[in-house]
């Protein structure tokens, strides 16, 4: 599964667990994540995050 890791902070948005502190549900995929999502530890920008 696909897993995006913040360049900023090192956090890890992870396909298989989604991000319960947004309420996003496991297999949210990455990119149907709106333009303006963000980090939920540091707030960086979506295009901030690179694949793993």
């Amino acid at each position: 599964m696909d897993r995006y890791v913040c360049s900023v902070c090192g956090h890890v948005y992870d396909l298989e667990k989604g991000e319960p502190r947004q309420d996003l549900p496991p297999g949210m995929a990455f990119v149907a994540l709106p333009d303006d999502w963000q980090c939920p530890i540091c707030f960086a920008a979506k295009n901030e995050f690179v694949k793993e």
